[in-house]
């Protein structure tokens, strides 16, 4: 990334670092390797931004507190990093981790541009302080059920855990499907073995199964008993949530994984900056990158961009969303206001429903895009 000329009145000296909290899951219950790929993101941009200069000639400095998809342990991190005087946080995947912290954003007068959580409702009421890359629930999810039903798909079977995020999901498809005789069914795993989601999807005639679960259980273990019952030889399964997007997905399931459609944030072809990110993303990785790691980086080009032009002050910070126009690894970036949405957005970042390829597990075959 190119650094532009420092703001009116301020001098290019060394000077300590400039801080941006980081918010990730890095130890379960979080999905681990989402962390992973989220922080790579992250501190590949970090290192870019100080090999171009830094914030006005400091040092950028990533200060990482692991959320493990504790809502309670992202609050108290949130306070931690507001008293070490961070101008901004950013990251996170976990949407219901994501809604505590960006409450607690609110709360305290914090900039938090949030990374990759997508449920609609980030806060409670519209704020100016937090910001969002991804995509919002309702937007995926309903590019999602267009996809179900161009592909056939209207009797809809969804295995569900108990949380605010499944809850919304499984609503969006519903509201969705429904205006085309679509009927959505939930089977409760909370009550429902493997055994017993099979005994179920024999029975009631849907067509599609989708994953509305955690990874790796009990998606894992559905897949594998949905794979095997000679009953649901026709069922699709899906995942809109993305659980297959991570080579850990193939590396539990092999060939069961495969033809599992699900939702990610990627361009069809990526532009020249997103494929020289990608690059060096797979060597930081040791494998492919995922969309996660790409929304990483795009958080810290952004941050970098708005405190070079409007330095340090938490204020100027969050006031400066709706100026952003920041060149992404996934197109340009900007922020509005969506109805519905209480947060600063980018609408949208590219949408495609793809799956593996059961012929080669590690290519992914794009089916849909919104």
């Amino acid at each position: 990334m190119s650094t532009p000329p420092s703001p009116s009145g301020a001098e290019r000296t060394d000077g300590p670092s400039v801080r941006i909290g980081a918010l990730v899951p890095l130890t379960r219950p979080g999905w681990v390797q989402a962390g992973r790929h989220l922080l790579a993101g992250l501190e590949l941009a970090v290192r870019e931004v100080n090999d171009a200069g830094g914030i006005a000639g400091r040092p950028l400095e990533l200060v990482v507190r692991d959320t493990a998809a504790d809502p309670q342990r992202a609050v108290a991190a949130v306070d931690e990093l507001a008293r070490l005087g961070v101008a901004a946080l950013a990251g996170e995947y976990h949407s219901v981790v994501a809604r505590a912290a960006a409450a607690r954003a609110d709360a305290l007068g914090l900039p938090f541009l949030c990374s990759s959580a997508v449920l609609d409702a980030l806060t409670e009421q519209p704020t100016e302080w937090v910001a969002r890359l991804a995509p919002a629930q309702s937007h995926g999810w309903r590019i999602y059920a267009d996809f179900l039903l161009g592909a056939g798909h209207s009797r809809i079977a969804v295995a569900t855990a108990p949380s605010v995020y499944w809850a919304s999901g499984a609503g969006i498809l519903r509201d969705r499907l429904a205006p085309h005789g679509g009927v959505v069914i939930e089977l409760d795993t909370s009550t429902l073995t493997p055994a017993a989601v099979c005994d179920e999807l024999a029975g009631n005639g849907a067509t599609a199964l989708l994953l509305l679960v955690g990874h790796p259980e009990p998606a894992v273990s559905i897949v594998e008993s949905v794979r095997r019952d000679r009953r649901l030889a026709e069922i699709m399964i899906g995942a809109p949530a993305g659980q297959p997007e991570l080579a850990e997905w193939a590396t539990s399931l092999g060939a069961d994984g495969a033809a599992i459609p699900f939702l990610r944030y990627l361009p069809e072809r990526l532009s020249p900056l997103g494929a020289r990110v990608g690059t060096a993303l797979r060597e930081r990785l040791a494998e492919a990158p995922s969309f996660v790691a790409f929304e990483g980086y795009d958080t810290i080009a952004v941050l970098a961009d708005v405190l070079r032009s409007h330095g340090m002050d938490r204020a100027r910070t969050a006031g400066s969303w709706p100026r952003v126009a920041v060149e992404g690894t996934r197109g340009r970036i900007r922020f509005s206001r969506v109805p519905g949405v209480g947060v600063w957005q980018w609408a949208w970042p590219p949408v495609q429903v793809v799956d593996r390829d059961p012929a080669e597990h590690d290519r992914f075959r794009v089916l849909h895009a919104g």
